[in-house]
């Protein structure tokens, strides 16, 4: 009795609202269940919230597919992800946006939100039908591409706003990248790979903070990587601007003197430097980086396979995140867990208005593992921690009430 009272003070803790006596409804119905309380450090979190998950269905399901990513996603903690639009149809319009809405209702263990693109195609040419679009899609983005025109960008905000719907932005100005696969520098210099300028992420989060200044848009930037961009996003909040932003856990514990030649250290934006992996953990500590996201984007092993240069953008990391924030942040006594928590659970669902209801996951935090990716459940097994030894083990995950994982 002892510990399922422990687990509902855990509940409370990060879930007030939570009623604690539906925990023991779920978790002890019977002695396979109990036993996942028997160790000393279990702890129980609440249901992770990813804002920024590419789960590849339609159009690319030898990558992923909604059922494919969604597993691997409660594997990792998670009950809520929000898939992004690079897709086959582009989720340009209502009829468009259905195809993944049907395999959604179909096919996820958990709740997917799916964005809409801001632009037809994602080409940056033409606004979206973004009224239509509205009812069944939570916000709008052209992730994995920057909108290049700034009237674009701005009526798009205008748009938005008066749908009641946020932007989010992939923020990267195609005229400074110039080829470069990596980021500009020492790595690449030594080693003779074209490098990616921080300029080409930060240049054009500064000019979009001015059009959310403008409008009052709502508006979330993707992905950050530089010191720059942590810098300009910490003055606009101070200056009233309703703006947030996302790093990945990646960027956090990672930088180009880590990189290998190897399509799996691979992903755009690129590992930067010491220093600007030093000013994003500054602006998880000070507030000025709301949440972690993992930009998890599943390639097939052939897409993986051609180095650094040839190689396609895009890591895996869903089923890795918390392990890796909780190995090289919590235990190093660089950010609390408490922290770590609200930056994967409660601040994504705040500024996105999610709900969390009956959902959370059991963690062991001293179970260690080595990362293999030949067991993801993802068919994604690109990832720079690949044999890395890592701490905190997910034995059970729950979602809606309803178990979607269960370590075996």
């Amino acid at each position: 009795m002892s510990k399922i009272m422990d687990m509902q003070k855990a509940i409370t803790k990060y879930m007030p609202k939570a009623d604690p006596s539906s925990i023991g409804d779920v978790f002890f119905l019977d002695d396979d269940a109990i036993r996942f309380f028997d160790d000393e450090n279990n702890i129980v979190f609440p249901g992770f919230c990813d804002v920024h998950v590419h789960l590849r269905e339609p159009g690319f399901s030898y990558k992923e597919t909604i059922a494919s990513g969604t597993k691997a996603a409660a594997r990792g903690g998670y009950t809520a992800v929000c898939s992004m639009p690079n897709l086959n149809p582009v989720p340009d319009s209502a009829e468009s946006l259905k195809v993944q809405t049907d395999i959604i209702a179909r096919d996820a263990v958990i709740n997917v939100y799916p964005y809409a693109a801001i632009t037809v195609g994602q080409r940056g040419e033409q606004l979206s039908r973004m009224d239509e679009l509205s009812k069944d899609a939570f916000a709008f983005s052209d992730d994995g591409r920057g909108v290049q025109d700034a009237d674009m960008m701005r009526e798009a905000m205008r748009r938005a706003m008066a749908l009641g719907k946020m932007i989010v932005a992939h923020c990267e100005v195609n005229s400074l990248l110039h080829g470069g696969y990596i980021h500009d520098g020492e790595y690449a210099k030594s080693h003779g790979h074209r490098g990616i300028c921080s300029e080409s992420e930060y240049a054009q989060i500064e000019r979009d903070i001015k059009l959310a200044r403008e409008t009052g848009c709502a508006y979330h930037v993707c992905h950050i990587s530089a010191k720059e961009s942590v810098a300009l996003i910490r003055a606009a909040k101070a200056d009233g601007v309703n703006i947030t932003c996302e790093t990945a856990p990646h960027y956090l514990v990672m930088d180009d003197s880590d990189l290998c030649e190897e399509g799996r250290f691979k992903m755009n934006p690129p590992l930067r430097g010491k220093e600007d992996r030093e000013a994003l953990i500054e602006g998880i500590l000070d507030g000025t980086i709301d949440m972690i996201a993992t930009d998890h984007a599943p390639h097939s092993a052939e897409e993986k396979s051609k180095g650094l240069e040839g190689s396609a953008f895009g890591i895996v990391g869903i089923e890795t995140a918390f392990p890796v924030l909780y190995t090289y942040l919590v235990k190093e006594g660089i950010v609390t867990l408490d922290k770590i928590i609200e930056l994967l659970a409660i601040n994504p669902r705040k500024r996105f208005g999610i709900p969390i209801g009956n959902d959370f996951s059991i963690w062991n935090l001293d179970r260690k593992f080595t990362v293999d990716p030949n067991k993801f459940l993802s068919k994604g097994k690109a990832t720079p921690f690949e044999g890395k030894e890592l701490f905190g083990e997910n034995l059970i995950t729950v979602c809606g009430g309803k178990t979607v994982y269960k370590k075996d």
